[in-house]
């Protein structure tokens, strides 16, 4: 049924697979005999993280962030709300920021100013899709990013149109008549 409003596949099943565990791997190194703690950016990149997790073999702390510039809208109104505040302090500690999707990257720089408030010791950003081509904000940095993706509508693998679509099992291209 939900395949119906989706234009095109543009990252398989077996290609978000890999791109997890590519992705866990370079995390593993990096923080290598250190503990992290693994900030979930809500709702979008909840089914993201908990496989990437499983492919990080290095100490993990995990908690999540809901924060919002979209609504229901297809284009980020600008105004960052927190929906869900982090439940534990980040003073001190190394984070891992995951995301569903990096695009303007204006909710990021807002996120990652936050916990530098915070005095978080260190903040990496890992991204499953980034629409580097959308970036306004130029100094924020994506340090893992799983696939580039053109500037089109995504939805899938936890990524929604107005809460819908997240269930599906790839990334695929809504039609543009589904959010006209």
């Amino acid at each position: 049924m939900l395949e119906q409003d989706v234009l095109k596949i543009l990252v398989t099943e077996e290609e978000l697979r890999a791109t997890v565990q590519r992705l866990g791997k370079e995390i593993t190194t990096h923080y290598q005999g250190k503990e992290v703690l693994v900030v979930g950016i809500l709702r979008g990149a909840a089914l993201f993280m908990a496989d990437l997790i499983r492919q990080m073999d290095c100490y993990v702390e995990i908690d999540f962030m809901d924060v919002s510039s979209y609504g229901s809208a297809t284009e980020s109104s600008g105004e960052v709300k927190i929906i869900k505040d982090l439940n534990n302090s980040v003073e001190g500690k190394d984070i891992l920021i995951v995301e569903d999707i990096i695009d303007t990257g204006r909710t990021l720089k807002y996120i990652i100013d936050l916990l530098k408030f915070r005095k978080a010791n260190s903040i990496k950003i890992c991204s499953l899709l980034d629409k580097a081509e959308r970036r306004i904000e130029a100094d924020v940095t994506v340090d893992y990013v799983g696939v580039e993706v053109p500037n089109e509508f995504v939805v899938g693998y936890g990524l929604d149109y107005d809460q819908k679509y997240r269930n599906l099992p790839y990334i695929g291209v809504l039609k543009p008549e589904i959010y006209s």
